[in-house]
């Protein structure tokens, strides 16, 4: 029985699907003016797994994951780059796809941009407007009356009264209340605008969301998520728009995913420490990052060091050696027995891939205790499931390109060759030299009764 930690209610809850054997789940994806960092990476990696959990779980799952092609920041950076809103997010769109398909992240089922939606979003604060929820103040922004939406805060927990005292009072604010937040925007000179009731002008950021997702999942669903900077304004601002409008409950399940933190600090570009996913891949396994990412429980921080990826690459190195030395022999998961029960235990307690993962180590001790074939099997399939071990071992142990020192595979070999010959010959200190070259190279040789092996470390 799957449960689900329900931000809304502050609990881990068990989870009901609105319409039995289906679940509708949306989550808040990127704002596309730049390449995506780890905080993304994290996003797109951790609602992966929860998709895909959810699907081998036999729901009939549709997905959604929008993308935000205009904002102040879209339309600031294609100025300062002499070139069109729709050229900067068609190219940014492109690398967060090749990031995403690097990382092992499925596309979702619909991938929405706002652009596409403001006939919806107009509706919708049509609908707030009539309702009396939305006001049009004097500057020609239309804004949503916070105050008069009796459950705001409840996401957050915050109430009025706090938010209020910690808010400066704007100077001349065309705002009726300083927390009241913008769904429509007046058009300034230079910008993309669109006509609407109220002026021409384009949408407020939050409204997006709120437009998108009962356009494509109704205006009752099952799951929404998005990283946990977003509970506060942005998914508290979706609940009081979608609720205010349709007068319904919006949705049963939040999930909200940690921070990223760098050595212990919050990721910031202001610090110094802030990391795109492209930067990383540079350094490490694509695998290794989704392994890294998912080993930790989604509601946890998450902290990025060069020794913690590090120690994930020899995890997981751990895992593809079972597999490498022991053949799997393709297995049809039994969900009742043994360590298929305790992985299907571990993601039914809130996805908790920290635990699953921990299974699939139990399972490779064993494989390499045994040298079943059958427990190889059962392991590279449970492991597939969250998008791991899904490689040939020696095409992952080996990596793609040259090695750092510059060999290629073809050399590599010649090097295993003429070390084996020289040990033939017992000239064994021509053998360690051999060796010591292609680890200074970056390659790790592996001997056994078999032969010997390589591998990038």
């Amino acid at each position: 029985m799957l449960k689900i930690h329900n931000s809304l209610k502050r609990e881990k809850q068990l989870f009901t699907p609105i319409e039995p054997g289906k679940i509708r789940m949306y989550v808040c994806g990127m704002t596309v003016y730049d390449y995506c960092h780890l905080g993304h990476a994290r996003v797109m990696v951790v609602f992966d797994m929860v998709y895909r959990w959810l699907k081998a779980s036999g729901y009939d799952v549709t997905y959604v994951r929008n993308i935000t092609d205009i904002d102040d920041k879209i339309i600031k950076r294609a100025s300062e780059n002499g070139e069109t809103i729709q050229q900067l997010t068609d190219r940014f769109i492109a690398c967060m796809h090749e990031d995403a398909d690097a990382l092992g992240v499925l596309r979702p089922d619909h991938e929405p941009r706002a652009t596409e939606y403001v006939p919806e979003m107009l509706d919708l604060i049509g609908k707030l407007e009539g309702n009396g929820l939305a006001y049009r103040a004097a500057d020609g922004d239309v804004n949503y009356a916070v105050r008069k939406f009796p459950g705001y805060g409840k996401l957050s927990g915050k109430s009025l009264d706090d938010l209020r005292a910690g808010e400066r009072v704007e100077v001349d604010s065309a705002k009726q209340d300083p927390l009241d937040f913008v769904l429509w925007k007046h058009a300034k000179a230079g910008e993309p605008a669109w006509q609407s009731p109220w002026g021409d002008g384009r949408p407020g950021w939050h409204i997006e969301c709120s437009a998108m997702s009962s356009k494509l999942l109704g205006q009752h669903f099952d799951i929404h998520g998005g990283g946990q900077d977003l509970q506060f304004p942005h998914h508290e601002n979706e609940i009081a728009q979608s609720e205010g409008a349709n007068c319904c409950t919006f949705v049963n399940y939040w999930m909200h995913n940690g921070f990223v933190r760098v050595d212990n600090e919050k990721m910031s570009k202001s610090l110094g420490n802030f990391f795109t996913i492209r930067e990383v891949l540079q350094r490490y396994d694509a695998e290794v990052v989704r392994f890294f990412i998912l080993r930790a429980h989604y509601r946890s921080a998450l902290n990025y060091s060069d020794a913690h990826l590090d120690d994930a690459k020899r995890s997981l190195d751990s895992l593809y050696f079972a597999l490498r030395d022991v053949p799997p022999v393709a297995v049809e998961i039994d969900w009742t027995q043994g360590f298929a029960a305790r992985f299907a235990a571990a993601l039914n307690e809130d996805f908790d891939s920290h635990g699953a993962i921990a299974v699939l180590f139990e399972l490779a001790g064993e494989v390499n205790r045994q040298r079943s074939g059958e427990l190889a099997g059962l392991l590279q399939a449970l492991a597939g499931v969250i998008g791991l071990l899904e490689r040939a071992p020696t095409a992952y142990l080996r990596g793609g390109g040259a090695a750092a020192g510059g060999l290629d595979e073809a050399a590599i070999e010649r090097m295993i060759g003429d070390r084996a010959a020289a040990k033939k010959a017992r000239n064994f200190a021509e053998a360690d030299r051999l060796r010591d070259e292609l680890k200074a190279a970056g390659i790790a040789l592996d001997d056994s009764p078999q032969g010997t092996t390589w591998r990038r470390l």
